[in-house]
């Protein structure tokens, strides 16, 4: 059974990392994965959670850095060391067939730490934002799915991890919305 979802994880990398390769998404893929891009976005989040929350807003943001540290952790660490899915980029059976277009690292593949994270942030934030949710929701799925196509499309993995990765990171922001819903509700 493992090995036949192996193959079809293996079949979409493919049809993703090589099947849709053309010079757009060769020069978009690599900045859209790259956090640094994204550093405008966080503080234009920081400055409308200060706008909307004043005083909450220090325990959303704390909330927030400790979700990504718990989501990073669980997924950079725990879950990859304990799977140990070697990365596409890694694997000698593939490499033929690989368009790597940024470093493929050392580390393992399953589950995408990128797709945990941003999926986390994204549903923990518009969450937050719920009378925004006509237009908010669509984009912050959208910033954390491009984000996740990203990694797949750039080599360094399966489709299969950055499913399995907005899968934990959504569970995850919701919780820790949830939480801190609660603890925000309690002080008012």
């Amino acid at each position: 059974m493992f090995e036949v979802l192996n193959h079809i994880d293996q079949q979409f990398f493919i049809a993703i990392n090589s099947g849709m390769q053309n010079s757009f998404l060769d020069m978009v893929c690599p900045i859209i994965r790259n956090q640094k891009t994204w550093y405008l976005l966080y503080a234009l989040i920081i400055f409308f959670l200060y706008k909307k929350f004043k005083i909450n807003s220090l325990w959303i943001l704390l909330s927030a850095v400790v979700l990504v540290l718990i989501s990073d952790q669980l997924s950079a660490n725990l879950i990859k060391n304990l799977v140990q899915r070697i990365r596409p980029c890694n694997n000698p059976s593939m490499q033929s067939q690989i368009h790597l277009l940024v470093n493929c690292g050392k580390g393992y593949s399953f589950v995408s730490a990128h797709a945990t994270n941003h999926f986390a942030i994204a549903v923990f934030m518009m969450l937050f934002f719920k009378e925004y949710k006509k237009w908010l929701f669509p984009i912050a799925l959208l910033w954390a799915s491009a984000i996740a196509f990203s990694q797949v499309y750039v080599g360094v993995h399966y489709p299969f991890d950055v499913i399995a990765g907005a899968l934990l990171g959504t569970t995850l922001g919701y919780f820790a919305q949830q939480i801190i819903q609660q603890k925000i509700q309690q002080q008012a």
